[in-house]
């Protein structure tokens, strides 16, 4: 019968915590980059230029049906080779997964405008506001309330999608836990321990996301 020694792991702690740090920086950067992103690409799916609204179907498409991991490992190997460009592993994880967030984002902020009431926009139009101003002034307040559970529930798989970056080497939780593996031959001790953190980081964020939600269905 196997005999769990979780105090091998204690001894490695301080891994624990950096990769616990890099992982939770790296997910507030994608996050904030793929909303940035999400936006820009949400509003052109809505834009009257069907050049705009093929492009970003485009991107979403592309992201949204590949694989991360495929996706990880071109932004580092392949495009370097087809641009020039070399990109470190941080740069690459940060690029690839803010993109690949942005593409999930976009279409939550899609759906979040255009389940507004159309009559309203045209209310706003009739009292002479232009476009720009009845998207900021009416549709968007309202829509912004309606997309934040979503928003968040992307926002924690990102979290957890930030695990794959261990593969180009960036010292995240997962790397870390890796490194703590070979080292002592422990590896239940240790993947258990990543899981357990995992939950801790993530349960307070779906309690969160739970009660937004409560509350959205109870306000409408």
């Amino acid at each position: 019968m196997y005999t769990w020694d979780f105090n091998v792991v204690w001894k490695y702690h301080n891994l624990f915590l950096v990769g616990t740090g890099v992982t939770i920086g790296l997910t507030i950067a994608i996050v904030i980059l793929g909303l940035l992103i999400g936006l820009v690409a949400g509003l052109m799916q809505i834009s009257r230029s069907p050049t705009l609204r093929w492009l970003s179907w485009a991107y979403i498409e592309m992201f949204r049906l590949t694989p991360l991991l495929v996706l990880l490992l071109w932004f580092y190997y392949a495009l370097p080779i087809m641009t020039g460009i070399k990109l470190d592993a941080l740069s690459a994880s940060v690029i690839t997964l803010s993109l690949y967030g942005g593409s999930f984002y976009a279409e939550v902020i899609r759906g979040g405008i255009v389940s507004i009431e159309p009559g309203q926009s045209e209310a706003g139009l009739a009292l002479g506001m232009t476009p720009g101003r009845v998207m900021r002034r009416i549709v968007l307040p309202q829509a912004i309330k309606r997309m934040i559970p979503p928003l968040m529930n992307q926002s924690i798989i990102q979290f957890k999608n930030t695990s794959l970056v261990s593969v180009l080497a960036v010292p995240d939780l997962l790397y870390q836990g890796q490194i703590v593996a070979m080292d002592t031959y422990r590896a239940l001790e240790v993947y258990t321990t990543i899981a357990a953190i995992y939950v801790i980081v993530l349960l307070p964020l779906t309690v969160i996301v739970k009660r937004a939600e409560q509350h959205l269905a109870q306000s409408n």
